[in-house]
């Protein structure tokens, strides 16, 4: 059922393509930069791809200002003050975010701080509290999944208060997202399993979300095609690069999709494991996306029905009764699961990826008051949220 009306929002340039980075000295210029902050963590750097960047840059205008490589899996407000100590002291003029997700909200946390002055986050938190643009921002995602490219939010860790923090405005997209293969193709099976099985999530949700539109429709099952005919090959062998590639499209079309029209219930529950357990995102994902169709089977039948289409292709759509394309389309993710398993070793349940059963109960409670559960279809209590927690034990 389409919205009677609707916004959607892209203001992200996406160079996408075999040597998409040699662009990267154009496009600074074009911002008006030329000394940025690169911004990325020690596993980047050690598996060579910083060289990549610095080697695109020889022959420019272009002088990196400031390297600052210690982005952690999840980071925090003082990776963030840090990250923006480095800015000021080396004189820069712009941000290149190269690294997962974690980097990329690094770099606009960051951002926040020397655009807007000071060094208290805190009261940037939330919706809408940033007043006025930012200095030019570049991301060039090692990963294919998070979406963080392509999306007006920054999540950061509280470490005292153990929870997470968003940031949302329109003036945290970034100017450009360049999309290379070079960037994925070395990146573990596990790893490159979970950040796709995170961007399939983005999709699915958006696909069914209350706020779900044609344009966002339209990204959302791009994504989910692209993630079901390339991953297992890509699993399979890590060095395809054309399949690689294909997975960077997917997590972009995901991140244009959810951020339009939002996630649900099973980024809910993700974040809360997420902060309380340290479980990694994508992982956290892919245990709960099926548990989250099944939870709202009795308001988006139709929709999870149509996702069929993306997840299985034209035969089987056809082929499939109307009446139980939805059970179809669960029963696809679920074998996809167990075939990327397989092949990765990512875990389907929670007590697989070392989540104490004796946390859920806070999970389920933490889960309640994520903003992502808004855009849900079904209402979500405590009882609900830690019955789908035991059955995704």
């Amino acid at each position: 059922m389409m919205p009677s009306y609707f916004e959607f929002h892209c203001p992200v340039k996406i160079v996408s393509g075999f040597k998409a980075l040699e662009n990267l000295p154009y496009e600074l210029k074009r911002l008006g930069a030329s000394r940025p902050l690169l911004i990325t963590d020690l596993g980047v750097s050690q598996a060579g791809l910083l060289h990549v960047v610095t080697a695109a840059l020889q022959d420019s205008e272009v002088l990196i200002g400031a390297v600052y490589d210690q982005v952690p899996a999840d980071s925090s407000m003082t990776v963030v003050q840090e990250g923006a100590s480095a800015y000021r002291q080396g004189g820069c003029d712009s941000f290149v975010a190269l690294g997962g997700g974690s980097v990329i909200d690094t770099a606009k946390a960051v951002n926040i701080l020397v655009s807007q002055g000071g060094d208290d986050l805190l009261q940037f938190s939330g919706a809408d509290r940033i007043q006025g643009p930012l200095r030019p921002l570049i991301v060039i995602p090692t990963t294919a999944g998070t979406g963080s490219e392509v999306t007006s939010v920054a999540v950061i860790a509280n470490r005292q208060k153990r929870v997470k923090m968003a940031f949302a405005s329109s003036h945290l997209y970034p100017d450009v997202a360049i999309l290379d293969p070079r960037m994925t193709v070395s990146l573990p099976a596990k790893l490159t399993a979970a950040t796709a099985m995170d961007a399939l999530t983005h999709a699915v949700e958006a696909f069914i979300s209350v706020q779900k539109n044609p344009l966002s429709d339209a990204y959302a099952a791009t994504a989910v095609r692209l993630i079901m005919e390339n991953l297992p090959a890509v699993l399979q062998d890590g060095s395809r690069a054309q399949g690689r590639l294909a997975l960077a499209d997917a997590a972009c079309c995901a991140g244009i999709a959810f951020s339009n029209a939002m996630v649900g219930m099973v980024h809910a529950l993700g974040h809360a494991a997420g902060a309380l357990c340290r479980i990694h995102h994508g992982t956290a994902m892919n245990i709960f996306l099926p548990h989250g169709l099944e939870y709202n089977l009795g308001r988006r039948r139709q929709a999870i029905g149509e996702l069929l289409l993306p997840l299985a292709g034209s035969e089987v759509y056809a082929e499939t009764p109307a009446a139980v394309r939805a059970e179809k389309t669960i029963e696809t993710l679920r074998r996809f699961q167990d075939e990327v398993q397989k092949l990765s070793g990512l875990p389907t349940r929670l007590r697989d990826a070392d989540v104490p059963q004796s946390m859920l109960e806070s999970i389920a409670r933490t889960a309640l008051d994520d903003g992502a559960l808004l855009f849900n279809p079904e209402d979500m209590t405590f009882e609900e949220a830690l019955y789908v927690l035991h059955k995704a034990y």
